[in-house]
């Protein structure tokens, strides 16, 4: 924690001045976690189970016990013509039935029959049913297995996310570490050309060299300058975006600085950090996060499938109600003391029902061709970037050869050319040709590192 404090602090504070002591290397594990911890969209996605949650609060909503109570009455011209109170407590269950107890108190001179009751109040208790909409399949029971799985869902689908932020900040790194080699590498060769182009005049006022080798000489430092002041711009357009990943407590964002530079051993970081995720990739592909958030997706859309079939059934509810006029009574049910009802409708031809029968079960075949699509598309990838990320570690090894064969053919042709036996051409001719090498090694490994960073971003191992 202490090391992360002290790179946190370097790239906070922007110094005016850089000298060689102030420089710090950002760790490409340090600055992950960095993201991980405060990067505003990892925070957001967070959120998503937090959703899932609340959903599923509000599903189970649904079922939560209820206090009714309802009061009308009616007077004109001194006459009370009805009073009206009806007050109830009731506990819905899972499968369509619902418990209820019932006070009811009602007077006036104009009551409609059916609403007397005894001068203290009528109380009920009993039970109702809906027995096709309910017993099997209801809208709520649905709604609450929904948010069950859109719960589990939501903790995957915040791995992908997270995963997916974790993946555009790798890759910001790996240009930003690519963009500072090749700064690197174009001051290195300026130096080389203005020192070269000094030492070419001194030897044509001596006499010993053309005038033309100093023209020669001249064109190269131009052109060296001109490649710099492109790399220099690439990297500073790689440090903005960098910086879109930094920030710290309270949502500060931070602004990378010239103080700070990648780690140059990026390829090695980055191979014993993901060496393991490579190996066992393509273990287990049915776990991957993708394959179970479209199998949860098969699973609600088998909830709604049941649901639009329980719809065929007609609509039959059931009602019993126990009545007294003292609450003691509950202690011993009279049985002829009772409301009774039942209620049944049925669509004649069903037309709407059938028809979303079927499109519930047209959503559910489309969900699981695209669950057999994906896996298939995923396994393939994986395979794919398994077999880049060993053709690009066995070019970057073929290519580090390259690059050092090159360097020492550039020393031996300068050493020939400071002894008279080579001429400036050959001598940037060698140049060029190690330039062109290392760039190109360069973008093998920024290749393998993106493929490494992509395979962890489908299998959700950041």
């Amino acid at each position: 924690m202490k090391k992360l404090f002290f790179v946190i602090c370097i790239l906070a504070v922007q110094i005016s001045l850089c000298q060689e002591n102030n420089i710090s290397k950002l760790e490409f594990s340090e600055y992950l976690a960095i993201v991980k911890k405060y990067h505003p969209l990892v925070k957001q996605a967070g959120l998503v189970v937090d959703e899932a949650n609340f959903k599923l609060l509000k599903a189970r909503g649904a079922f939560d016990p209820k206090i009714e109570a309802e009061l009308s009455e009616k007077k004109f011209k001194s006459t009370d013509y009805y009073n009206l109170f009806n007050s109830a407590f009731k506990i819905p269950t899972y499968y369509g039935l619902e418990l209820n107890a019932k006070y009811e108190e009602n007077s006036g001179e104009y009551l409609n029959p059916q609403n007397k009751v005894p001068d203290g109040g009528l109380y009920s208790a009993g039970i109702s049913l809906d027995i096709t909409n309910g017993l099997f399949m209801s809208e709520r029971m649905a709604a609450l297995r929904k948010a069950k799985i859109y719960r589990n869902q939501s903790q995957l689908k915040q791995s992908l996310l997270t995963a997916e932020i974790l993946y555009d900040a790798s890759t910001a790194y790996f240009n930003w570490y690519a963009a500072y080699e090749e700064l690197l590498l174009y001051q290195n060769f300026l130096r080389n050309a203005e020192f070269r182009l000094r030492s070419v005049k001194t030897q044509f006022r001596a006499g010993d060299k053309p005038a033309v080798d100093t023209l020669e000489a001249n064109i190269t430092m131009e052109n060296r300058e001109i490649q710099l002041q492109q790399a220099e711009l690439d990297y500073y357009k790689a440090s903005l975006k960098l910086s879109n990943y930094l920030w710290i407590e309270n949502n500060i964002p931070l602004e990378i600085t010239s103080e700070v530079i990648p780690n140059k051993a990026l390829f090695e970081e980055v191979n014993e950090m993901w060496l393991e995720n490579e190996i066992t990739a393509t273990n287990n592909i049915e776990e991957n996060p993708k394959l179970i958030i479209l199998q949860y997706n098969i699973e609600m859309m088998e909830v709604e499938r049941r649901l639009r079939a329980n719809k065929l059934l007609p609509n039959l509810d059931l009602s019993y109600n126990f009545l007294t006029s003292e609450p003691e009574e509950w202690q011993r049910l009279n049985t002829n003391n009772y409301k009774f009802g039942f209620n049944l409708s049925l669509p004649l031809f069903l037309r709407k029902e059938r028809g979303d029968l079927q499109l519930a079960k047209i959503e559910l075949e489309n969900s699981k061709y695209e669950l057999i699509n994906a896996n298939q598309e995923i396994a393939n990838k994986l395979e794919s970037l398994q077999n880049e990320i060993i053709s690009f570690r066995n070019q970057r090894l073929k290519m580090d050869n390259l690059v050092s064969d090159y360097r020492s053919l550039v020393s031996a042709e300068q050493r020939k050319f400071e002894l008279g036996d080579s001429s400036l051409f050959l001598v940037n001719n060698r140049e060029n040709s190690f330039i062109s090498a290392k760039l190109k090694e360069i973008e093998i490994i920024l290749k393998y590192l993106k493929s490494q960073a992509e395979l962890l971003k489908i299998t959700t191992n950041f």
